[in-house]
């Protein structure tokens, strides 16, 4: 039996921080928070309205799709189309 190892793609994507912050330039309003995710030294920074509670829940799912999306599509299957038959008369 062959035994297969699980391939490590390095360190993954994570939460750092959410913040209250204020407003970005441009824009109005309250309940605005500041969002750093990281992966090893790159850093993504966001803001997003809400509550504290919805932003972080949000960020988490961010972060779960960029995850996911680092190690690959799962689940799907390289469909190869069969020739058609031809149609003799």
């Amino acid at each position: 039996m062959i035994e297969q190892t699980p391939v490590v793609l390095g360190q993954g994507y994570e939460i750092v921080s959410v913040r209250p912050a204020e407003p970005p330039a441009g824009t109005e309003g309250v309940d605005w928070h500041l969002y750093v995710i990281a992966q090893g030294a790159n850093r993504i920074e966001g803001h997003r309205q809400g509550k504290l509670k919805a932003v972080t829940l949000a960020v988490e799912e961010i972060v779960a799709q960029l995850n996911e999306r680092r190690l690959g599509k799962r689940g799907r299957v390289n469909l190869v189309p069969t020739p058609k038959k031809s149609v003799q008369k």
